[in-house]
């Protein structure tokens, strides 16, 4: 069974992707897979529509989203497989920690905060919890057109107080002297990153994306319990520019958050999460159900 598989970007919270492949699984369950790189994020669903890829990888807001824009039945994504289920962002500063400026989030009402471009889902979570926190996310002075390299620099610079990032860079800012102050996966789960496929591309492979999910369930321990060195002599290979030891710290960060859920079942908790924070975020106007959006693999 042969599948083509786009990468939505490349990056350290998707390892399981990559371990499941590394260390075989797909290949024993009879699942052929390549991998195709998006030119830029969300850009490897026009190639599935364009019939050039099987399944994406990417979070359920995109499905969420198309269903709230009532997308026609070929357009539609469904979501399966859980893969990450916690959220993999931090906010790190470089405003040394004393007794007196433990960070809460009501620090970023008169700070200068640079949240993520590339991609909506950061920012629309972290606004939804800034708003449990009885604050508005408007009055925040923000910084949101510069990559999260751009914004690495910028907070190591003092050109914003906080940056929000995702590891490496959480892992290379604190190795040149900043902090974490706050860790997006202790409000607990938020449905992020799944596979996402069409109607017809399900009914067409259902036999080989049931292998798939499988395939994901069977490195589930491995990920989350085995050494990170170990993880790493796996899949460097897919992380060439980044550093060994800078690899291993990104990994055992989130080993410890419990990020990697790696469950066939996507979360119903950490899905209705995600469009909470999509609806008050006004990304979207209705309310998609979990039914809708997601399918039983």
């Amino acid at each position: 069974m042969k599948i083509v598989l786009a990468e939505n970007f490349r990056t350290v919270f998707y390892t399981p992707f990559y371990a499941a492949y590394a260390k075989g699984e797909f290949a024993r369950l009879g699942v052929d897979v390549s991998f195709v790189e998006s030119p830029t994020p969300g850009s490897a669903i026009e190639l599935m529509y364009q019939g050039k890829v099987d399944v994406v990888w990417g979070g359920p807001l995109r499905a969420i989203k198309l269903r709230d824009d009532q997308a026609p039945v070929d357009k539609a994504l469904l979501a399966f497989c859980e893969v990450v289920g916690k959220d993999p962002f931090f906010l790190v500063t470089s405003i040394p920690e004393t007794p007196a400026n433990h960070f809460a989030l009501s620090d970023l009402m008169t700070a200068r905060l640079a949240v993520v471009s590339e991609v909506p889902t950061p920012w629309l979570c972290l606004q939804e919890d800034i708003r449990d926190a009885g604050l508005n996310p408007s009055d925040i002075d923000i910084v949101s057109d510069k990559t999260m390299a751009q914004n690495l620099e910028a907070v190591l610079d003092g050109s914003v107080a906080y940056a929000q990032l995702f590891e490496p860079y959480v892992s290379l800012a604190v190795q040149r002297g900043a902090r974490i102050v706050y860790k997006s996966a202790d409000r607990g789960m938020t449905a992020y990153t799944t596979f996402l496929s069409t109607a017809s591309s399900i009914e067409r492979n259902r036999e080989a994306f049931e292998h798939m999910a499988t395939a994901i369930e069977n490195v589930r321990d491995w990920i989350n319990h085995a050494e990170p060195s170990e993880i790493v002599q796996q899949v460097k290979p897919f992380y060439p520019h980044i550093d060994t030891d800078v690899l291993e710290t990104c990994i055992a960060r989130y080993q410890k958050l419990g990020l990697w859920t790696c469950q066939r079942k996507i979360s119903e908790d950490g899905f209705y999460q995600l469009r909470q924070s999509m609806k008050n975020g006004s990304f979207i106007n209705s309310l998609p159900q979990y039914d809708q959006c997601v399918i039983a693999i």
